[in-house]
């Protein structure tokens, strides 16, 4: 873990902690450490701490991206919570949501069919996503972290790390494209021909509005979506999208580029399309990540997870079928 000392904001309200650091946490981000290590303590406090320079490595002054390294000394100052632990509990219906959703949890790994509605991580007025009301749940766990994200509206496949060390060996997965994430998703048109590689590459941009787009520019970050049809209808598909990269929004902005926006897609997506798929009961965006498949280095483990279709969205396709054959 941290040194000699145990995490968490009750520690820090009389006077200053120093942390040493352990090889677990070499090379992560000061700020990430932090949002873990001081539980309860909001987030825009912790940067402003970083900012002021009060939060201090090896006595000196660091910025928020600066990557810790073995032995380092962490100076905590006091600090205060500005509310009662007991008011900080996630709802009782969405602590009840996420745990009827672990598809597999030991003592490496917790995977999630994550609901469609729910953000994996709070912000934004969203006081509670996936992260923070796992943490709750599982207090013998503090390093339990996302290995990647979902959209709030996107169902299926969440996995999240129990450990650092194994955080790091899946990130590393991701990125050599050692991971393999299938996504189910209905495309407006019908599709034409076989399988489809679509590799272009992805800005993120921030609009005036503070929303956050993603654009189509050749400086922008690579990203690559294997398109292939399931099952075609009159006015849509539905596809198998396989993900060699994991940027944000990439099937979405990949698929409404190429012409076949998703089903129900309200930022990118088409709103005389969407329109006809509410007719047909569909009631937010048809995007589920089915199923993840990776091999855990350090073991040679094997695992191939597949999360079910939510019913509301096999309606849809049942809906589908029956219009087509009648």
């Amino acid at each position: 873990m941290i040194g000699q000392h145990q995490p968490g904001a009750n520690a820090y309200r009389s006077g200053p902690v120093l942390m040493t650091i352990e090889a677990s946490h070499n090379g992560q981000r000061i700020d990430n450490f932090l949002l873990t290590a001081l539980k309860g303590v909001p987030k825009s406090h912790i940067y402003r701490l970083l900012r002021k320079g009060q939060i201090r490595v090896n006595k000196g002054r660091i910025k928020p991206l600066y990557r810790l390294k073995t032995g380092d000394i962490v100076r905590i100052p006091p600090l205060k919570l500005p509310q009662p632990r007991d008011e900080q509990r996630p709802p009782s219906g969405l602590c009840a949501r996420l745990q009827d959703a672990v598809l597999l949890e030991d003592d490496d790994l917790l995977i999630l069919n994550k609901p469609a509605g729910i953000a994996v991580h709070g912000g934004s007025g969203i006081p509670f996503g996936v992260i923070e009301t796992l943490r709750y749940l599982r207090p013998d766990c503090p390093e339990l972290a996302l290995v990647h994200r979902l959209d709030r509206q996107t169902s299926g496949c969440l996995l999240l790390a129990k450990q650092r060390p194994v955080l790091l060996q899946l990130h590393e997965l991701l990125r050599s494209g050692s991971m393999t994430k299938h996504y189910d998703t209905l495309l407006k048109g019908r599709w034409q021909g076989g399988e489809q590689s679509v590799e272009i590459n992805l800005q993120k941009n921030r609009q005036l509005s503070g929303e956050r787009m993603v654009q189509v520019d050749k400086e922008g970050q690579h990203a690559r979506s294997l398109f292939s049809p399931r099952q075609r209808f009159d006015h849509c598909s539905l596809m198998d999208v396989r993900i060699d990269t994991g940027r944000m929004h990439q099937i979405r902005v990949h698929a409404a580029h190429i012409g076949h926006p998703v089903a129900g897609d309200e930022k990118y997506g088409d709103f005389e399309f969407n329109r006809l798929m509410r007719l047909q009961g569909l009631k937010r965006m048809f995007l589920h990540a089915r199923c993840v498949e990776f091999t855990l280095t350090d073991s040679g483990r094997r695992i191939a997870i597949e999360a079910p279709l939510d019913p509301d969205l096999q309606k849809v396709l049942d809906a589908l079928v029956s219009k087509e054959a009648g």
